[in-house]
């Protein structure tokens, strides 16, 4: 019996791991080129989902690579108040590192043997266990796996939902080897995460492992339509800096420049979510994971859930070896449970930061006691 698993992504290579730590065969099909064709995104906060590297056998390398003071956060106003600063021990137990997305995907990859991941396949439709992909290939399975994020071609089998704008857009930025080119920004922002929340606006602010440091300007309450009618010119990102300077008026200049500052890669997202809860009727040789399955607002839930998935569908399928259903339908019955709950949470935290006073209800998220923390 063949497992065949679209999607290399974090969800998909933790499952391949599971499968092969237990003896069971399987291919992971992945439309890109190589693990290199494209940038990776940022920093990752790795907590529920540490469950799923002690389970593959992964721990602890993932330690050598994860950065506890990651977990390091500053949390201010836009007027330059600073709201809260915690600043993580040295020593501090690893509960909440933070991971370069790539780093994490290299230690999965790695961690497989040559040939499981195919490269340049990309998934185009399934029937009766026969893939086709875009090069006009096919391959057949007896358990098909969607493990190909918000956009997923395999969640169609299984239900006719899909992903809905929520309200949030952001704009990407970045300053790269900031310690050199803006030490006196890189003190600004500390080792960690910075948080500025304004009034329907956020700017995140985070090290990367590589000396950039990432930028995410959030726009809530905004329309699907909303980048295309902000005039934010993104093809001079000179000009397109200077435009969303203008649309923070009031905010503390030292702030602001952090994005005067960085380089010229300026890229647009409009974010989107799955249902809360969204279930499916168990239907023999196919499942999902990760995205694919609950794609949520992003409020650092969304890794953790994928590597989870992964990681207890093969601990699902290497319980019953000779019966996929079986395990698909004991897999998808604690899924369903544990990523509604972790859908429920990131749409309430969304809320608090659509908020009008959205600093404030951060502030008492965090500090629910009023007690001091750093």
């Amino acid at each position: 019996m063949s497992i065949a698993i679209v999607g290399a992504g974090l969800g998909g290579l933790a499952l391949a791991r599971m499968l092969h730590v237990n003896g069971i065969d399987a291919v992971v099909y992945e439309r890109e080129p190589s693990r290199g064709a494209r940038d990776q995104g940022g920093m990752l906060d790795i907590h529920s989902g540490q469950r799923a590297l002690r389970e593959a056998g992964l721990i602890d390398r993932f330690y050598t690579i994860a950065r506890g003071a990651g977990q390091d956060m500053r949390l201010l106003e836009p007027d330059g108040t600073l709201l809260l600063q915690e600043d993580t021990p040295d020593d501090a137990p690893l509960e909440r590192p933070e991971v370069d997305r790539a780093d994490l995907r290299n230690l999965l990859l790695d961690s497989l043997p040559d040939g499981m991941v195919r490269w340049g396949h990309a998934f185009t439709s399934a029937d009766d266990g026969l893939l086709h992909f875009a090069d006009g290939s096919s391959a057949t399975c007896d358990l098909l796996v969607g493990a190909d994020g918000a956009q997923s071609r395999v969640r169609p089998l299984l239900t006719d939902a899909r992903p809905a704008h929520i309200g949030q857009n952001v704009v990407e930025l970045g300053i790269p080897d900031i310690d050199r080119t803006h030490p006196d920004l890189a003190a600004m922002v500390g080792r960690g995460n910075y948080w500025v929340l304004g009034d329907g606006l956020s700017l995140a602010a985070q090290r990367n492992g590589d000396g950039r440091v990432r930028i995410g300007l959030s726009f809530y309450n905004t329309a699907e339509d909303w980048i295309a009618g902000s005039g934010i010119p993104f093809d001079d990102p000179a000009a397109a800096r200077a435009r969303l300077i203008d649309l923070l008026p009031g905010w503390e200049p030292r702030i602001t420049a952090l994005i005067a500052a960085c380089d010229d890669t300026v890229v647009p997202r409009a974010i989107t979510a799955l249902p809360t809860g969204l279930t499916w009727p168990s239907t023999p040789g196919v499942t999902l994971l990760g995205d694919a399955a609950h794609l949520m607002p992003p409020v650092g839930q969304g890794a953790n859930m994928a590597l989870l998935d992964g990681a207890l569908l093969g601990l699902a399928l290497a319980a019953h070896p000779d019966d996929f259903s079986a395990a698909v339908e004991e897999y998808e019955h604690e899924m369903f449970e544990r990523t509604g709950a972790a859908a429920r949470m990131s749409a309430d935290m969304q809320a608090l930061l659509m908020s009008p006073d959205a600093a404030q209800e951060m502030l008492a998220f965090f500090q629910p006691d009023g007690a001091a923390r750093g």
